[in-house]
C-alpha cells in the first residue's frame, strides 16, 4: 500500500466550512473563470470551501466576534487541492498566457509571481488550514474596502502598505486582528491569507478534489 498517497486522498479529518458557519459567504474563485489565470482550476468541482475540522472550529469564533462588530466572513479559498497548485505551475510556464494581467498582476512580470511570493509552487491552501476571506458588512451587504481585491498581485496587497487610505488600513488590521485573535497568522504579502497556527497536517498536501461526494468516503 502507499501509504502517503493514501494519507494525500483522506478526507476524514475535514469539513464543509458552511457546516460550521452557515452564515459564511462562498466566492470560491477558482470555481470560477474569474481568477489570474482566467480557466476553471484543476479540482475544484464544486464551490464549496473545506478546511480541516481544526480551522473550521477556530473559524467560526472568528465569526462570531466578527458578527459582534457587525460583519460576515466572505471566503474566497480554502482547501486546495495540489493538482490546482501544479495548474499554477504549469500556467507560470506558459509565457504567453497573460489575459488576465491588467485584472490580477498589472504591475508585476508574470515570471515573477512565484519568486515574489504571490504564488506558491507548493501551497499551504493544500495541507487544509488556510483561508482566503475578507469582511461583509451586514448593514450594507458589501464587502469592506480593503484598498484592493482579492488576488491583486503586487505591493499595494501587502497588508502593512501604507499607500492605501487610512480607513483602508484599518479595515485590513481588523480582519488581522480577528484572524490573530482566533489562532491563524498571517501572510505578508497578502491582506487575504491565513493559516492556523497550530494546523494539524503542517507536512501533509492533500489531493482530493473539492467536492461533497469525497467529504462522504
Amino acid at each position: 500500500m502507499d501509504y502517503k498517497k493514501a494519507a494525500e486522498m483522506d478526507t476524514s479529518g475535514f469539513v464543509l466550512l458552511t457546516d460550521h458557519i452557515p452564515g459564511a459567504v462562498l466566492e470560491i474563485r477558482y470555481f470560477s473563470t474569474f481568477n489570474f489565470i482566467g480557466d476553471r482550476i484543476d479540482g475544484y468541482e464544486e464551490p464549496y470551501a473545506i478546511l480541516t475540522k481544526e480551522a473550521a472550529r477556530a473559524l467560526k469564533e472568528v465569526s462570531n466576534q466578527a458578527a459582534v462588530r457587525g460583519y460576515r466572513l466572505k471566503i474566497f479559498d480554502a482547501y486546495r487541492p495540489a493538482k490546482a497548485v501544479r495548474h499554477f505551475v504549469l500556467w507560470g510556464i506558459e509565457d504567453l498566457d497573460q489575459r488576465m494581467k491588467s485584472f490580477f498582476y498589472p504591475e508585476v512580470e508574470k515570471g515573477e509571481l512565484f519568486s515574489k511570493g504571490y504564488i506558491a509552487k507548493q501551497s499551504s491552501h493544500s495541507r487544509g488550514s488556510t483561508v482566503d476571506l475578507t469582511l461583509l458588512d451586514m448593514q450594507s451587504g458589501k464587502e469592506i474596502d480593503m484598498g484592493s481585491p482579492f488576488d491583486y498581485f503586487g505591493e499595494l496587497s501587502h497588508p502593512d502598505n501604507r499607500e492605501v487610505t487610512e480607513e483602508q488600513y484599518e479595515n485590513r488590521m481588523l480582519l488581522q486582528s480577528l484572524m490573530v485573535n482566533g489562532g491563524f497568522k498571517p501572510y505578508e504579502c497578502e491582506w487575504w491569507h491565513f493559516t492556523l497556527e497550530n494546523e494539524p497536517y503542517p507536512d501533509t498536501y492533500f489531493e482530493f478534489p473539492i467536492a461533497v461526494e469525497y467529504l462522504k468516503r
